[in-house]
């Protein structure tokens, strides 16, 4: 009985949601169900566990309005409750992997050096990949955490927009990400549909499971 609520609270909640093209500006996001919702994608999995990404939370209105035209002037940008920016490490390297496994042995009372071997496969992992190879699989890593963002939006009835509508080399400029060794992959505006979004009302259209799914 209760795997069936589970079950159709999940689904409710996937029907409920939708990319909303029109957020109530006057509607704040609690600040406990935002705290929820950021943890949501700091639990979210990642290649080797490394987390190779940075979501920025942009609440300043002032900057929210600069980012507007870069956004190709989506209203959400400024409308919505708030406005989050997932952004990638476009270099990561030995650093970045000594530090991750520093992080392991700290949390699960391990010495480091039981850790030397996975650090070594990672490591070589990377350089194998070579910059550009490397670039897209972090970037690739912020799609997961989003769509862990969506569900658990969905869950808790908060409206989000996911964006690559923008031009990155701008918002990059903007927030000055590439000297800081990260770039902009997607936007997400967070908030409450306005009553009068007329999509919010709108049918979903998705292949059939027949179309999407093969079992082979």
């Amino acid at each position: 009985c209760n795997f069936n609520l589970m079950q159709n609270s999940l689904l409710d909640a996937l029907n409920w949601r939708y990319a909303t093209k029109r957020y109530d500006a006057s509607r704040i996001i609690p600040q406990e169900t935002f705290q929820l919702l950021m943890e949501s994608i700091r639990l979210t999995p990642s290649s080797y566990g490394m987390q190779p990404i940075k979501i920025l939370h942009i609440e300043s209105p002032e900057l929210r309005e600069k980012i507007k035209p870069i956004a190709w002037n989506q209203q959400q940008v400024v409308d919505a409750s708030h406005l989050l920016v997932f952004c990638y490490q476009t270099n990561p390297g030995e650093q970045e992997v000594k530090e991750h496994v520093e992080r392991m042995a700290t949390t699960r009372q391990k010495p480091v050096e039981s850790l030397e071997g996975f650090q070594k496969h990672v490591i070589q992992a990377l350089d194998g990949m070579g910059e550009e190879k490397r670039e897209i699989w972090t970037s690739k890593q912020t799609y997961i955490a989003l769509g862990q963002l969506l569900l658990a939006c969905a869950m808790e009835r908060i409206d989000a927009t996911p964006m690559e509508g923008f031009d990155a080399q701008a918002l990059n400029e903007l927030l000055q990400l590439p000297a800081k060794g990260y770039k902009a992959s997607l936007l997400c505006p967070l908030g409450f549909r306005h009553l009068d979004d007329p999509y919010a009302s709108l049918t979903k259209v998705r292949k059939s499971t027949s179309e999407l799914f093969e079992t082979i």
